[in-house]
């Protein structure tokens, strides 16, 4: 089944194949001399039980240690030999491999790509040598203030839902882990009808889709059979009914750090964060937003200061967070609660609306403009939302939006009298 995405003004026309078994294929070319693949894949760390929390990103490093077909290390190779890039990441709610290489080498390597992910064959010795690995990264993480920080807001702000738990995994988890298990997690997860392949570059998006689904149904008959995919998750919190107050000693911290946080819509509630979108910058993205000329410019209380809006797939989560001497930390909060209240009580001016949208809609656009660009956008939001619409309305969405929108949106969900803070102080 293939269809063609049309949309009012789109940012672009990307076209939808979708195999028998369900895997889905996104293709589009784009006049720049690269191929970007792509595959995405539904699973995360948010979709483990706690005895296996973080193996979704240690599979991730399992896979680049070879299949049946191809030795440990020799994908590497070969994509390096011919100039190109590859990499990985694994979040909360996804994990996707991507290589980036040049139009006349697709067709040798994006076979050798998927079935590197489909079909690894997960040895022994190199999962007990990648283990070491793996937990050596959990101790470097372990040992940077900024993911501290993050850790202890994740748990401030999450109760109940899997998003209070790191991606990495605890060391002791990881430590116990077996290659059975890696296996089964495998076979439950990396199936075709979780699957999606976003393609992009300088070949017809015929040869683009034909050079996926001939490598698929090559490699299909030799991978694990799919086990039953069956996660019930937590509903989404409830906003915070209080302050929700939570302090830590930090030995290597110079300055402190607080961060504000409050529960938000996820992507199942997507209509609901777009105006969280524009709240932030407004409060705190660039050197205009209003916390950053109140705090660190005119009363210079902070030494650096940000907001955002994080959508994840089941929860988001909005935060306002500082680096500051510790002595200011009152004084930053009132001024940060007072800042909320007014976007609650007073509309955000025509001229300050439109230079954020500007700025929001042109960050969006000029983010996709490369060929790895459009791929991880279309990757991601048909994986986690089986439709792409949103990928092509979002500045148009951003430029919709109103005063009014606005100020309900903080009224709704940015309580100045509930939320949920973390202080990191220097011991």
């Amino acid at each position: 089944m293939t269809s063609t995405v049309l949309n009012t003004p789109a940012l672009n026309i990307p076209t939808i194949h979708q195999l028998s078994n369900g895997l889905t294929i996104i293709a589009e070319q784009l006049p720049v001399e690269a191929v970007n693949l792509n595959i995405w894949f539904q699973v995360g760390s948010s979709v483990e039980p706690d005895a296996i929390n973080g193996m979704a990103h240690f599979l991730e490093h399992m896979m680049f240690k070879g299949t049946p077909n191809l030795k440990p290390g020799e994908f590497d190779r070969l994509v390096e030999q011919r100039g190109g890039m590859m990499n990985a990441a694994t979040s909360q709610d996804y994990t996707h491999y991507y290589i980036t290489t040049a139009p006349q080498n697709f067709t040798e390597l994006a076979p050798l790509q998927l079935e590197l992910v489909t079909n690894p064959s997960l040895p022994e010795d190199e999962f007990q040598r990648e283990k070491k690995v793996v937990l050596e990264e959990i101790r470097r993480s372990d040992d940077n203030t900024m993911r501290r920080t993050y850790a202890r807001a994740m748990e401030t702000c999450f109760q109940s839902l899997p998003y209070r738990r790191p991606v990495l995994g605890p060391a002791e988890v990881i430590s116990e882990v077996t290659p059975e298990q890696m296996r089964e997690f495998h076979r439950q997860w990396y199936h075709p009808q979780n699957m999606t392949v976003s393609v992009v570059g300088n070949l017809p998006v015929e040869t683009l889709i034909n050079t996926v689904t001939e490598a698929w149904e090559k490699i299909a008959p030799q991978c694990y059979s799919p086990l039953p995919t069956s996660v019930s998750f937590p509903a989404p919190e409830k906003p915070f009914s209080e302050i929700v107050r939570n302090s830590y000693q930090d030995s290597q911290l110079q300055q402190a750090r607080l961060v504000m946080l409050w529960r938000v819509p996820g992507l199942d509630n997507l209509q609901e964060t777009y105006a969280l979108d524009v709240l932030a910058a407004i409060l705190g993205q660039g050197k205009v937003s209003r916390l950053f000329r109140q705090l660190r410019e005119e009363e210079k209380l902070v030494s650096a200061i940000a907001a955002g809006n994080s959508t994840q797939k089941l929860q988001g989560h909005f935060s306002v967070s500082a680096k500051l001497p510790q002595e200011n930390l009152e004084q930053v909060e009132t001024a940060i609660v007072e800042q909320i209240k007014r976007l609650q009580q007073e509309e955000v001016s025509s001229a300050e609306l439109n230079r954020i949208q500007a700025k929001v809609a042109n960050s969006y656009i000029f983010g996709n403009e490369k060929p790895s660009d459009r791929a991880n956008l279309y990757g991601y939001f048909f994986s986690q939302l089986g439709d792409l619409n949103p990928a092509f309305n979002y500045p148009q969405v951003i430029q919709n939006l109103t005063p009014e929108d606005l100020q309900k949106a903080a009224q709704k969900y940015l309580s100045p009298d509930a939320y949920g803070a973390v202080i990191m102080s220097p011991s």
